[in-house]
């Protein structure tokens, strides 16, 4: 059920909402770390900060970020823009 324009979502859709984020973030960020380790990228080699922990780093960075949009972008398929 979408909401209709100028309503406030309730407490509940809001909760989801920021569930939904979380879970897309860890999936997104674990799923740019496993891409990583798979290009040998390791975000948390022991070396240091060397250009491929920085491309791993990126990954995550990336994965995680994409997550979260992903989740934005089915909350607002699902109940519409939360800030009306």
């Amino acid at each position: 059920m979408k909401q209709g324009g100028g309503t406030q979502p309730s407490n509940g859709q809001l909760l989801l909402l920021g569930v939904a984020q979380a879970v897309g973030f860890l999936v997104g960020a674990l799923l740019g770390r496993w891409l990583g380790l798979a290009l040998g990228w390791d975000a948390l080699a022991p070396e240091g900060y060397s250009g491929r922990a920085m491309g791993g780093i990126a990954l995550v960075g990336l994965g995680g970020g994409g997550g979260v949009q992903l989740a934005r972008r089915w909350y607002r398929g699902k109940y519409g823009d939360p800030r009306g």
